[in-house]
């Protein structure tokens, strides 16, 4: 079983099932839903965040956000320089390496269709190290998806870097 494999118990995984369905759950709430005291599940929520198994992720759901939001495929020469562009662009939200034919896969925001395509040329499209650039917008949801995104963030506040294509600043003139 999975739980085996990470080091968690049939009590940890019911509370790991508990605040996934219902997050605003206290300590005595789910106590009574798994038939320990409140200080037990406490210590059980710290070990289980200690062991890296549960994360709290504020952010934006996206399966309600008014955005656009993709995922790209990419197959680059240099997978570790288009990781970094992930890491400078608040846009690029996470990148995951493959091991197939392509090598990165990235999700990406925008306000709309426009400024994805933007970004993604901006970043890869022009990037003599990307053979191959593949793009799906996402267009459903089925759970529940929450991913950081620096909502004070203004698209001509984006501080250029080195990585960055510095064409970025002017996405919002381009809508």
């Amino acid at each position: 079983m999975i739980s085996e494999k990470i080091g968690i118990d049939d009590i940890d995984c019911r509370i790991m099932d508990l605040i996934q369905k219902e997050p605003n759950l206290t300590h005595t709430e789910i106590a009574e839903h798994v038939n320990r005291s409140q200080p037990t599940v406490g210590m059980r929520i710290k070990k289980l965040e200690k062991l890296g198994v549960l994360k709290f992720q504020a952010g934006i759901n996206i399966k309600v956000a008014d955005l656009c939001f993709g995922r790209i495929e990419i197959q680059s020469k240099n997978p570790k320089k288009e990781i970094e562009k992930v890491k400078q662009c608040p846009f690029l939200l996470n990148a995951f390496r493959l091991s197939g034919k392509t090598n990165i896969s990235i999700l990406i925001a925008g306000l709309s269709l426009k400024d994805v395509d933007h970004i993604v040329n901006c970043n890869f499209r022009e990037d003599p190290d990307v053979i191959d650039v593949h793009i799906d917008i996402i267009s459903d949801v089925v759970n529940d998806f929450v991913l950081p995104i620096n909502l004070n963030m203004e698209y001509g506040e984006i501080s250029l870097t080195k990585n960055c294509c510095g064409k970025c600043q002017c996405i919002s003139k381009i809508c």
